[in-house]
């Protein structure tokens, strides 16, 4: 028997239904993954099979005695208390004993944290103070378990916890009622990838049956055994892996389209036999007729697969062939490095990943090579022409109040996109914002919508410098991979801080790894190939760039100071790079101009020669900057 069954559910809140006739039964032991676009009704399902909800049409089945356990995608407000608070919480009615264990202090709530905090095994303190029943007992018995084997520390105070271990205690407070099912939407959203990795180990090894939403790929590959899909107000079934489901996905699609035409076809051709002269109104079929009257219904019912998003990027001039050199920084917070005597240089084109812990110190590293914190130690330079477009984690750019077309044209009802006047509803409608969600203002946007927000913002302006910090919470996974596609043709130089592996392996061609006490290593290529590259407990080897032209074993012997000339010619080499660049400019701008092929070949010849002249003396202008530098 299914632990869940839900038999023809309908749930809908103005407009077209978000689940239509649904069904759904769920077995024990699968582990099931919900795929949709945002705003589909994902979170709505959730909460249906959770109870937190009633369906407006349909039953939901429970097994007797089901228990369900519910991990939401955000931290609910007002979690206070230490761990062993909020893991003892989950129980329910079990959770008496915590209350008046408070009581027993003599003690607010809050001083009742403070007491708890002094004993080293309160959990089993609290039971041996206490007189309580033998149901209780067995409660208090699995939080310690939980606890222990999640490996919290019951005393720790949870608003002072980290982002990913608070995912860790929510979801120890869903697993001690043992549940049946456990319900997990976005799971890893805001956990680093360690944390990552000890989710997809633990979980499996969990007895029950889970369900989850999820956008990260490299975590359902790992953890699906089976796959649904919510579109358009229909469940669809595929009980295989991630990667068949795309390819049965996207045969399942050519075939809807293919049938959608024939019947449009089909239906062009009613409608004109209908619209015949007299002759045909004396030979018509009444029964072709309802037939066309039945057609012209599914017609207007037929809901339309959700369109893709379109993300219209804007390239300022080129930057510089230099965007950044860093050469021996040092960085401290208060008294903790963050970064230890670490160089690279990253040119044009590049697209650099920057992976690490929450909180080691990723958006640090980001601002101290963008030049916004000066190191303590060593030096930063930045090339020229830079134009920086900055998405920020924390949405701060966008303001709650303002509607959402405010945000991106400030007041104005028109922008430019790449030179070309464009209406702002168009605009945003190719970031799928309806012309009434356009009008809606941004604090009641959902966290995907708002992420699809911040990049419309974001590509409004010219850059040939993108800097993306955590830019793929909250994507569907449609959004992702469009991404993904806009970021790998973008011409210009990429810094992105994710914890999407995926992401990371499709996207960047090197990978900065924030590994520990101060260590920054680089490494060519994304996450797999950080994997198989680095080496644990030991400084990474940094992969530099540009070449090196290798030094003589006296030059190694002894370090040598730089003479009176070469000094007045390390000086001087930038602003020489400068010159060349902005001739080399010049003539990309020349030869684009449809003109400059109609005049003499002789002169078109030369222009071209000495366009490659100038990549030539760029070359030797920056090994020369480098060696000079180095020495």
């Amino acid at each position: 028997m299914a632990l869940l069954s839900m038999h023809k559910v309908s749930m809908g809140f103005g407009g077209p239904l978000l689940l239509e006739q649904v069904n759904l039964q769920i077995e024990g032991g699968e582990r099931v993954c919900l795929l949709g676009r945002n705003g589909v009704g994902k979170s709505t399902l959730l909460k249906l099979i959770n109870g937190d909800m009633s369906p407006d049409e349909g039953v939901i089945i429970r097994q007797q005695g089901l228990r369900i356990a519910f991990l939401p995608q955000e931290v609910p407000q007002g979690l206070r208390g230490t761990v062993f608070d909020v893991v003892v919480g989950g129980l329910g009615k079990h959770s008496r004993p915590v209350a008046e264990y408070h009581q027993m202090c003599g003690c607010s709530a809050s001083e009742g944290e403070n007491a708890l905090s002094g004993s080293r095994d309160l959990i089993q303190e609290t039971m041996d103070i206490m007189d309580i029943d033998e149901g209780s007992r067995q409660a208090l018995q699995q939080v310690k378990k939980v606890i222990s084997y999640m490996k919290l520390d019951p005393e720790a105070v949870f608003g002072n916890l980290s982002a990913g271990l608070k995912r860790r205690v929510l979801l120890a407070r869903g697993l001690v009622i043992d549940p049946d099912i456990l319900l997990l939407d976005e799971p890893t959203n805001h956990l680093d990838i360690k944390a990552i990795g000890w989710l997809e180990k633990f979980l499996p090894g969990y007895g029950g049956t889970l369900l989850f939403v999820t956008h990260d790929r490299m975590f359902m590959r790992k953890m699906a055994t089976r796959i649904i899909e919510l579109d358009r107000g229909k469940l669809s079934n595929w009980s295989c892996n991630y990667d068949n489901f795309l390819k049965r996905k996207q045969a399942a699609l050519e075939t809807e389209a293919a049938q959608r035409a024939l019947f449009d076809k089909k239906l062009a051709q009613e409608e004109d036999w209908v619209r015949q002269g007299i002759k045909a109104r004396r030979t018509r079929n009444e029964g072709r007729v309802q037939a066309l009257v039945k057609m012209r219904e599914e017609r207007r019912t037929r809901r339309e697969l959700t369109g893709m998003a379109r993300m219209p990027g804007q390239e300022a001039e080129r930057s510089g062939k230099l965007v950044i050199k860093a050469k021996g920084v040092s960085y401290r917070y208060d008294d903790r490095l963050i970064i230890r005597d670490f160089s690279t240089t990253i040119i044009r084109g590049d697209k650099v990943g920057i992976i690490g812990p929450n909180g080691s110190g990723k958006t640090t590293l980001l601002r101290v090579l963008l030049g916004e914190l000066l190191p303590e130690k060593g030096g930063v330079h930045l090339g020229t022409n830079l134009k920086v477009a900055y998405f920020d984690q924390l949405r701060a750019q966008l303001d709650e109040e303002k509607s959402v077309m405010d945000n991106i044209a400030e007041g104005s009802d028109m922008i430019s996109i790449n030179g070309k006047q464009k209406h702002v509803i168009g605009y945003l409608q190719d970031f799928l914002f309806s012309p009434e969600r356009a009008r809606t203002p941004v604090s009641i946007l959902s966290g995907g919508e708002r992420n699809c927000l911040l990049l419309a913002k974001l590509f409004v302006k010219p850059s040939n410098v993108l800097v993306m910090d955590e830019p793929t919470n909250d994507l569907d996974v449609e959004t992702l991979e469009l991404l993904e596609g806009l970021l790998v043709d973008y011409p210009g130089t990429l810094l992105l801080v994710s914890h999407d592996r995926a992401f990371i392996n499709n996207v960047v061609t090197s990978t900065l790894a924030l590994e520990g006490e101060g260590r920054v290593g680089e490494y060519i290529g994304g996450y797999d190939d950080w994997l198989r590259q680095r080496k644990p407990d030991t400084p990474s080897k940094i992969k530099k760039t540009v070449t090196k032209t290798p030094k003589s074993d006296a030059q190694q012997q002894r370090p040598r100071k730089l003479s009176f000339k070469e000094k007045r010619e390390l000086e001087a080499l930038p602003q020489h790079i400068e010159a060349l660049e902005a001739e080399q400019r010049q003539f990309y701008q020349t030869m684009a101009e449809p003109a400059f092929y109609k005049q003499d070949s002789g002169e078109i010849v030369r222009a071209q020669d000495r366009l490659k002249a100038l990549e030539h003396e760029l070359g030797v202008a920056y090994q020369r900057w480098e060696n000079l530098e180095d020495l």
